[in-house]
């Protein structure tokens, strides 16, 4: 990938965000509604898009949404969202969301999620992102398994 574009680290652009749960984000069980989990996943991440694109992003795909176990009300949600892989336009966010109590200060995986954000203009249209510039060996590897299911995504959608 051929870009003016100056390369930006994941640490640059990485971010996090808490919240409470409160009742109003809970189902009848006393445990966060999914999609207020998606919500506030998909928050993260286009933060984090944006912080490293340097302008708008949309989300474009969510990939591997897996919940693990359940947030209650009163406790607090961890939202943290890094870049894994930048491409001409699009890049990969994995956002992990964990729980943890005040009480007793355990703290658990809720959910890990993979986002596709696409940069755009103040038009719609596509714009170029900056490319991802590595700072340790995991950074490395991160981006090239972002790379093969980037492939494995496309080859998906020439089906």
């Amino acid at each position: 990938m051929t870009t003016s574009l100056a390369p930006k680290p994941a640490s640059a652009s990485r971010t996090v965000m808490t919240q409470l749960i409160f009742p109003e984000h809970a189902n009848a069980l006393g445990k966060a509604f999914g999609g207020q989990v998606m919500a506030w996943s998909d928050m993260c991440g286009g933060i984090c898009s944006m912080r490293h694109s340097g302008g708008s992003t949309v989300t474009a795909a969510v990939d591997d949404l897996l919940f693990e176990r359940p947030i209650g009300i009163g406790d607090t949600v961890v939202i943290e969202a890094r870049v894994n892989a930048t491409f001409r336009s699009s890049m990969e966010v994995e956002v992990e969301v964990w729980g943890e109590s005040h009480v007793t200060g355990e703290r658990w995986r809720c959910v890990e999620a993979r986002f596709t954000f696409v940069g755009i203009d103040a038009h719609g249209a596509l714009r170029e992102v900056p490319p991802l510039k590595p700072e340790s060996e995991d950074d490395v590897r991160r981006m090239s398994d972002a790379s093969a299911r980037r492939a494995e995504r496309l080859a998906r959608r020439k089906r």
